[in-house]
């Protein structure tokens, strides 16, 4: 039986193209995982957007 990947939750979007030096998406995350929420970020190539990311429950 092939294990299975855990089923991800976007829980932002973010631009990639977002001003010099700001990193949003970075810390929305951090605030996320603050609160307790398990958040990563992760790059959508197909979109070109940065997505805030947590493994379902």
């Amino acid at each position: 039986m092939k294990p299975t990947k855990p089923q991800r939750t976007v829980l932002e979007r973010f631009p990639a193209g977002g001003p010099r030096g700001s990193w949003p998406a970075e810390e929305y995350a951090a605030a996320q995982r603050a609160q307790g929420t398990d958040a990563q970020v992760v790059m959508d190539l197909a979109t070109d957007q940065f997505l805030v990311v947590t493994d379902a429950p």
